[in-house]
């Protein structure tokens, strides 16, 4: 399995977590979490190499 696909498989699970774990959250918080995991991605793409 490609290191990018390890990545989005993190991102996934932790939308999949912020969303089942917080479902009365804000629309506003949705789309700043959404954009962490955005940035956290890009920077696991680029730093790590499984």
């Amino acid at each position: 399995m490609s290191s990018s696909m390890k990545v989005y498989i993190m991102w996934l699970i932790g939308v999949i977590i912020w969303n089942f774990g917080l479902p009365n959250a804000t629309p506003l918080a949705d789309v700043l979490v959404a954009i962490l995991l955005s940035f956290l991605s890009m920077i696991l793409n680029k730093y790590l190499k499984f």
